[in-house]
């Protein structure tokens, strides 16, 4: 199944309440809960309550998103952020692959270790942990993020660590695509949302063949995947109805045919 969501830091501005009734009138199906505002690391209350509203909404909570960075000296307390993980019922933690670019770092191995220790402890808990796609980490490139998710395999002796998708700025549809389908197993997660060109936020449907596209190769992959809407144009809730509508037109479609 391809699972349409939202991301809640889509509107960090809105509480909770107001992010799931957004998200429910727009026929979403499940929420990644970030870490930032929503349900701060350590408030054990904050988010059995956040938890607790999802379900009576009839929603899914998809996953956490921390702002862990593994390898990083300081940051939140990773026990905390499982422990607070746990209590959301996130099946799934979110988190960073250190805070240097894959050209940057001569020596991976303090982001690798982070990494597979972080794994291990999370499965001992019965989570997963998914490494946010994004510049400026170790997922920066398809190429640093096979090796990565190969070199934390080796450490921890099978392949537990998910990594999310989402388009390389700036990339071309067709290289996107080419970049997704290298990841295709390891993906657990996409982001999305239609940037073009930078950074500059348009509806969803101005990048149809990208996002068509991403349906097709996620379909074809036989697994479940949430793939959550992020960053709609101009931050405006009056717009997440639209959005999600094409979204969940795409989503539904599925594979090609040919």
């Amino acid at each position: 199944m391809l699972i349409p969501g939202l991301c809640s830091v889509t509107f960090r501005r809105l509480d909770p309440p107001t992010v799931l009734a957004l998200a429910a009138r727009a026929g979403l199906a499940t929420v990644e809960w970030g870490a930032d505002v929503h349900v701060p690391v350590g408030d054990l209350v904050a988010a059995r309550d956040v938890a607790a509203r999802t379900a009576e909404a009839g929603l899914t909570v998809a996953s956490y998103g921390s702002y862990v960075r593994a390898g990083v000296p300081g940051g939140p307390d990773v026990d905390e952020v499982l422990a607070t993980a746990r209590a959301l019922g996130a099946p799934r933690v979110r988190v960073w692959a250190g805070d240097t670019g894959s050209a940057d770092t001569p020596d991976r191995g303090p982001v690798v270790r982070a990494l597979a220790d972080l794994v291990h402890r999370a499965d001992d808990l019965g989570l997963q942990i998914g490494t946010e796609s994004h510049g400026g980490t170790l997922t920066d490139t398809t190429r640093s993020t096979q090796r990565l998710l190969a070199d934390v395999d080796d450490l921890v002796g099978r392949p537990l660590l998910s990594t999310y998708w989402q388009p390389t700025v700036d990339a071309a549809d067709e290289a996107a695509l080419r970049e997704l389908t290298l990841l295709l197993d390891r993906v657990s997660t996409v982001h999305a949302f239609s940037w073009w060109p930078g950074t500059t936020r348009n509806p969803l449907r101005s990048r149809e063949s990208l996002w068509t596209g991403v349906a097709g190769v996620l379909a074809r992959s036989g697994r479940d995947h949430d793939v959550l809407l992020e960053f709609v144009p101009d931050d405006d809730p009056d717009v997440l109805a639209r959005e999600a509508a094409t979204l969940r037109e795409w989503l539904s479609a599925g594979p090609p045919t040919r």
